[in-house]
């Protein structure tokens, strides 16, 4: 009997960013909405003919997307807020409004709140619900998708964001009188007809299963968690009793939840077994008793390295031994929208270190190649490329780089300290800077305009040479500080102008990275990023900040502010090693941003910033597992450094009554804003420092 092969979903945007770039001319007015589908209609074809090409049996539909999977959910059950529901707007105009806003022809609307989906850099829009919200069908969107591939002649499995993950991660609505107490998941029991009316359209459709997404199980257990899966999944078996349920969870360990997830009235359960493959045991002794068929997530929808084939294949014919040919699937781990498209579009990676990565086109060739291999195929050329492939990158001399090991094993408890207190610092430092209270500043970036991304280009490409590229740099830079003085801060920023991404432009500098072409992620939308990837140990060859930031102090007697990124951030925003732990990679960053610290100072820029924007979304989803991530996230931070604004203010002297330690700035950095807009709000934010210096005097 043959194994099955399955991938959970695929990237949206295109080997070439087609939908990235269709959705944006259509929201500049380039193209018709028409044109728009008929893109994403290409695209969806696309995709399925590639999972199909490469050998994939259980394939995905209704995981595309113009914008973000969830807000699709919303969309679908008419989770529709009031401001959007009564805007005059067409229905493809007021799905783009929930997500990224809309001010055009009268109509100002914000958006919805956007979050990270789970532990991974991908946002989804949270859902805003309340006690008035009303469920139906808006549209069909799975059923008519699920018809498009039977059309074309691929039959697929239509995969759905689970009744309960989508509500625990909700929102009350702005409507909701008690916003305070509201839980979102006191609506279930209005929401579950409304998704069994939607499986059963699956069903009369002539789908014969359905993926159905709960990774809320691999979160720790909120109260009546159990009840509501066991009542929630009898209701949707008995609305379409022909449809055959795979309940997806991935990111993480069931642990004790799988004892109840096991006697669910669904046909399969899936579980990655790649960021937790110490749950495998425990999960076959609960399902070993039952008829569920088990999916292994065994090739990573998370990662870009090549899959170890061997070892898979032996955690493989371990789940079958125990429950037999017909009960195994192999899968991915989770969709692979979280990896690049295709290793096809990389011409100038190095082909050896080309040949130790997989995006999402050779994952899926990997997950066949795994079915075929236990389902007796000879499939002996593929394992032994893969064999020599991993042998080959473990062998990689640069995987231990001695100097930067040494140094870390020489890390002693005292380098995660400041040598003196911070009473005594700030004294030292009040002397030099002689700061007014209520001090204003930047976080740091400066609008990136057409201007300096066209420089950037035409550096990249030759077309602009070295020296006439940082000429223009230091333009850029002199009028940030012309602009900063001119409306009276305090302390200056450069602008940033020199980097292209907070991340990638230390990655860039740091021995250890290696950076791609086309290997683009989507982030939240049409915003979509290219995640350095770190393959070996990293260190500092040379000064990465200080020509700038120095050249910027040169211009002005007021104190310059030195940006740097930190370590986890960098860290939580690549592509990491599989083969050596996050607390190492991090502290060896950590280590080299000390340099850069040092380094800053010894040029006289003595207030230094280092951003750790990404230092929440690393927490593991599992509260038992936060105090060992936060011991290493926090150090590696110490070893590298070793409504309205006046209400908000307000709010900060009640909770901060010492003046001293309160400065005044903008909640981020400022690169993606156009320079008018920057202008008015940090003039309006000096004018709000100056009136608090007198109103708190």
């Amino acid at each position: 009997m043959s194994i099955q092969s399955a991938a959970l979903g695929y990237p949206r945007v295109g080997a070439k960013r087609e939908v990235k770039k269709a959705s944006e001319a259509y929201w500049a007015g380039k193209i018709s909405a028409e044109e728009l589908q008929k893109v994403a209609k290409e695209q969806r074809l696309v995709r399925w003919q590639t999972l199909r090409d490469q050998g994939i049996d259980v394939i995905p539909s209704g995981d595309f997307t113009l914008y973000d999977h969830v807000l699709d959910f919303n969309y679908t059950f008419n989770i529709i807020p009031k401001r959007f529901a009564e805007a005059k707007l067409s229905d493809l105009d007021r799905y783009f409004a929930m997500g990224r806003g809309h001010q055009k022809d009268g109509v100002d609307l914000e958006a919805q709140e956007m979050q990270k989906w789970f532990d991974s850099n991908y946002h989804y829009i949270k859902s805003e619900v309340s006690s008035h919200t009303e469920f139906r069908l808006n549209d069909t969107k799975p059923v008519d998708e699920y018809l498009e591939a039977k059309e074309a002649g691929i039959e697929t499995r239509p995969v759905l964001v689970g009744p309960i993950t989508a509500l625990l991660l909700g929102k009350a609505g702005r409507d909701e009188a008690n916003r305070a107490s509201f839980e979102p998941i006191s609506l279930l029991d209005k929401l579950v007809p409304v998704y069994g009316e939607l499986l059963k359209k699956l069903q009369d459709a002539g789908a014969t299963e359905v993926q159905i997404d709960e990774p809320s199980l691999v979160m720790d257990s909120t109260a009546n968690l159990a009840q509501q899966y066991q009542a929630t999944f009898e209701a949707l078996a008995k609305a379409a009793p022909g449809l055959k349920i795979t309940l997806a969870t991935y990111f993480g360990r069931l642990d004790k939840n799988v004892e109840f997830v096991a006697k669910l009235p669904v046909s399969a359960l899936h579980v990655d077994l790649d960021r937790a493959p110490e749950q495998l045991d425990q999960v076959l002794a609960a399902v070993k008793p039952t008829q569920l068929k088990l999916s292994l997530g065994l090739v990573s929808g998370r990662n870009i390295w090549k899959n170890d084939l061997a070892a898979s294949l032996a955690t493989a014919k371990k789940a079958i031994e125990a429950l037999g040919q017909d009960r195994v699937v192999v899968a991915t781990s989770s969709s692979l929208l979280h990896t690049p498209v295709t290793l096809a579009n990389e011409s100038r990676l190095s082909p050896d270190v080309k040949d130790w990565f997989s995006f999402a086109t050779e994952k899926a060739a990997e997950v066949a190649t795994l079915a075929k291999a236990l389902s007796g195929a000879d499939v002996q050329a593929a394992l032994d490329a893969n064999k020599k492939s991993i042998e080959a990158r473990r062998a990689f001399e640069q995987n231990s780089d001695a100097s930067v090991r040494d140094r870390l094993s020489k890390v002693s408890p005292d380098m995660y300290n400041r040598k003196s207190p911070f009473p005594e610092r700030k004294a030292a430092q009040d002397k030099v800077y002689d700061l007014p209270t209520f001090p204003t500043t930047t976080i740091g970036s400066f609008p990136q305009t057409k201007e300096i991304r066209l420089a950037r280009s035409k550096n990249t490409k030759g077309e602009l040479s070295t020296e006439e590229y940082e000429k223009f740099l230091e333009n850029e830079i002199k009028s940030a500080v012309d602009f900063q003085e001119a409306i009276d801060i305090d302390i200056l920023v450069h602008g940033e102008p020199e980097r292209n991404d907070m991340s990638q432009y230390f990655g860039e500098q740091l021995q250890g990275f290696v950076f791609t072409e086309n290997a683009w992620v989507q982030s939240y939308g049409s915003r979509y990023v290219r995640p350095p990837i770190i393959v070996s140990d990293v260190s500092r060859p040379h000064p990465m900040t200080v020509r700038w930031s120095s050249y910027a102090q040169s211009l002005t007697k007021r104190p310059m502010k030195g940006m740097l990124t930190g370590p986890v951030t960098i860290l939580n925003w690549s592509f990491p090693r599989a083969d050596v732990s996050k607390e190492v990679q991090c502290k060896q960053l950590a280590l080299a941003l000390r340099d850069e610290v040092c380094d800053l100072a010894k040029a006289g820029i003595f207030a230094i910033q280092v951003d750790e924007p990404a230092i929440r979304e690393g927490l593991p989803l599992r509260q038992v597992d936060w105090d060992a991530y936060l011991t290493w996230a926090v150090d590696s931070f110490k070893l590298s450094t070793a409504g309205e604004m006046k209400d908000r203010l307000a709010a900060f002297m009640k909770a901060l009554p010492d003046q001293k330690y309160i400065f005044v700035n903008p909640d981020c950095g400022l690169k993606t804003r156009g320079w008018k807009e920057v202008k008015e709000a940090l003039t309006n934010m000096v004018e709000v420092a100056k009136w608090a210096r007198k109103e708190y005097a």
